[in-house]
């Protein structure tokens, strides 16, 4: 199957383009860039020259890339607002696209706008676009080609979370989510902020009180639970290149215990590939998911103000971005959810 990445020179498009080329069902044949086109892969990403592949990045027109017919599937690694220029063109003429922008995770028009500051470019589409979070969405090409795949820490924070909320084991007021990112969050354009100088030996909180995934969370969760969710969300940026490690704070519900945690995560995430449910009183960490599709999470009670916090941690740019992004290709495309994933 030949697929394509759609601005391939960003953090994102980076790991997308490592992560197809290992895959073994999978057959990369147009990576785009308007900076880098014309240059070769290897010049750009010399740590990938042992895969062997001559691809070059290029900057073709919509209308050429939609005339691609050997192309299934477009993966869009682009900047919000831009996204939906490409998707929906691409839709039209067949193909499948797999979104990692924020410009298809959110239903309502007015929120998008509400968020991200301007108009959305093609409302008619949010009707249809499955928000790609396969552990607790059902994925198929059958209901739409169009897949939005989750951000980074929504990720993070709706698979400890919505199980809880679904069977009312913790209360759904006075929600408390703190994140903590690594700089590769930010993106990869130039800014004085991201500089080595002002993130080395530094970290603070960011994006405070309306971060733009907050609507995303807020929303998945409410649709999730039945009712609506507003939870307090506090991101920070913290000085490491990539991983997220996230703790919720929640009050519990009457006479709910850890065990009972385990067990409602258990019963959702049990035999799922990517979810590991951490016992004995363990932290999820960062070093042990970087570079995996993999998010590990646990619980912990606070006897005191009879509160559980939820721990989660993930690799942003994996299992927050283009692994999770393979993983819904691989459902929909009828391969073991793992192919091509670690």
């Amino acid at each position: 199957m030949k697929v394509s990445i759609i601005g391939a020179s960003g953090y994102t498009g980076r790991e997308l383009v490592s992560m197809l080329l290992d895959h073994p069902l999978v057959e990369l044949t147009t990576i785009t860039s308007r900076t880098l086109a014309g240059q070769s892969l290897h010049s750009q990403m010399p740590n990938l020259r042992s895969k062997g592949t001559d691809l070059l990045f290029s900057n073709p027109s919509i209308d050429e890339l939609c005339g691609k017919e050997e192309i299934e599937i477009f993966f869009l690694a682009l900047p919000h607002g831009t996204s939906a220029t490409f998707a929906k063109p691409l839709l039209d003429s067949g193909k499948k696209v797999i979104d990692l922008s924020a410009d298809f995770r959110i239903r309502s028009p007015e929120v998008y706008q509400s968020f991200y500051d301007s108009p959305h470019p093609a409302p008619e589409l949010l009707k249809i676009s499955q928000y790609a979070l396969p552990e607790l969405n059902p994925l198929s090409w059958d209901v739409s080609h169009l897949l939005a795949s989750p951000g980074c820490y929504p990720t993070s924070i709706i698979l400890p979370l919505a199980p809880l909320l679904k069977e009312k084991l913790i209360r759904a007021d006075d929600i408390i989510a703190n994140s903590m990112s690594g700089v590769s969050g930010a993106g990869s354009n130039p800014s004085e902020k991201l500089m080595f100088c002002e993130r080395n030996e530094n970290a603070c909180a960011y994006g405070l009180p309306r971060h733009r995934h907050l609507s995303e969370i807020e929303e998945q969760l409410s649709a999730f639970q039945g009712q609506k969710i507003t939870l307090s969300f506090h991101p920070h940026l913290v000085p490491i290149n990539r991983g997220i490690c996230t703790t919720i704070s929640a009050l519990s519900a009457d006479q709910v215990k850890v065990e009972d945690i385990h067990a409602c995560w258990n019963a959702y995430y049990g035999d799922r590939a990517f979810v590991k449910i951490l016992e004995n009183e363990s932290f999820p960490e960062i070093k042990n998911v970087v570079r995996t599709n993999g998010i590990d999470i646990a619980v912990h009670h606070d006897s005191r103000t009879n509160r559980f916090t939820l721990c989660s941690a993930e690799d942003n740019l994996v299992k927050g971005a283009g692994g999770q992004a393979i993983q819904a290709m691989n459902i929909c495309q009828g391969y073991p959810e793992n192919t091509g994933l670690l």
